[in-house]
């Protein structure tokens, strides 16, 4: 019985002596302060600059000026010159077609004859005239004799001008069986063949200049305060205010570039975009690849140069127009700036920043004012 408390009893003995033991000999832990967590950050120097401010828009490009052929007489297509066909290319100057001319033609020797008639009596009506003066001034003849001769030298010279006007319209109307092109450039469209009879002021074909091409750019009005533009202004600019553009596409696997210029502005604004028609002009024959009507292009327009500009990534930029600074003792301090542009993935600041100091440019979900950060420098 006694055995049966003795064995227990021992080993809970021995335990409680080891929880003792164990107690005794545990090292003491002292505590410490949390030493904060330092955040890296990217900063980036302030470094002003001069930047160059661009304008970005796209169009279709235009033919700098199009006009319908029309013929200016009557009468059955004869000949048509291969080159009046859909794409057809011409030089100012090159027949296009040629109507029949025989009832021109007699029309024409007609009114010669009548003109060489009428110079005729026109010449004899002045010699008859001249002389029933002279005999007049003698006393040899009625005042009556010499009115009525004036009258006849008056009537043949108003019979020769009508015959003058009638023979040069005979003569225009002859030269215009052979119609020509006003300009050089390529067909658009053409609506006659040999042996149509085409009437006059009846359009047979759609021309348009090559030598030119036209780009119209919707610019918003508030890019306009970019441009080296007068507000308001018109119509053609003057060539020292033009601004360069240069356009660019993918044809055909390639990427192709022009030159050009901003000609003129449009007077309206569109109302539901409330976007400015720019007109820019490109002189084909400087260019490597002549500007193709129909083209979507991409525009760069170059527009005014500014001074002590910071350039900082949009990552930069905090709320409320701020940026992060870094200061001596690497301590976050906000900063308010004024904003220049946002431009693509840069942010360019007016003011608000001096040269060389330190910029965060990585984000932070919480910064707090004084927060202490370790820099390092954005090599991008």
């Amino acid at each position: 019985m006694m055995r049966t408390f003795l064995i227990p009893g021992s080993i809970i003995l021995v335990f409680l002596f080891g929880a003792a033991t164990l107690m005794a000999t545990a090292p003491v832990l002292i505590p410490a302060p949390i030493a904060p967590v330092t955040s890296t950050v990217r900063v980036q120097t302030v470094k002003p600059e001069v930047v160059q401010l661009k304008v970005h828009s796209q169009g279709t490009v235009m033919p700098s000026m199009e006009s319908q052929l029309i013929p200016e007489v009557s009468g059955r297509v004869l000949w048509m010159s291969p080159k009046l066909v859909a794409g057809g290319y011409f030089d100012e100057g090159d027949v296009l077609t040629k109507v029949d001319r025989v009832d021109y033609q007699n029309t024409a020797d007609r009114a010669k004859a009548t003109l060489i008639r009428a110079q005729a009596e026109r010449q004899h009506a002045k010699f008859e005239y001249q002389r029933l003066r002279s005999l007049e001034q003698r006393q040899l003849t009625s005042r009556s004799q010499l009115e009525n001769a004036l009258r006849a030298y008056r009537v043949a010279e108003a019979s020769l001008q009508d015959a003058t006007v009638n023979f040069d319209q005979a003569t225009q109307n002859l030269e215009r069986t052979e119609i020509v092109a006003p300009f050089t450039g390529l067909v658009r469209a053409e609506n006659v063949d040999i042996g149509q009879f085409i009437s006059r002021g009846a359009p047979i074909a759609t021309l348009y200049a090559s030598d030119q091409a036209e780009v119209r750019l919707p610019i918003a009005d508030r890019q306009l305060a970019f441009l080296n533009l007068p507000p308001m202004l018109r119509g053609e600019l003057p060539e020292d205010m033009q601004p360069d553009v240069s356009l660019a596409t993918e044809y055909a696997g390639r990427k192709l570039t022009w030159t050009g210029k901003i000609v003129r502005t449009e007077a309206e604004i569109d109302i539901s975009s409330r976007m400015v028609q720019l007109v820019a002009r490109v002189a084909n024959a400087e260019q490597g690849t002549p500007l193709s009507v129909g083209l979507f292009v991409e525009a760069e327009i170059k527009g005014l140069s500014v001074e002590n500009i910071v350039v900082l990534p949009r990552a930069a930029l905090r709320n409320d127009n701020q940026v992060l600074v870094v200061d001596q003792e690497n301590r976050l301090r906000f900063r308010p700036i004024e904003t220049l542009r946002l431009y693509q993935d840069n942010v360019l600041v007016a003011s608000g920043l001096q040269a060389g100091e330190r910029v965060c440019v990585s984000p932070i979900q919480t910064p707090i004012d004084g927060m202490t950060v370790n820099p390092v420098r954005d090599e991008a």
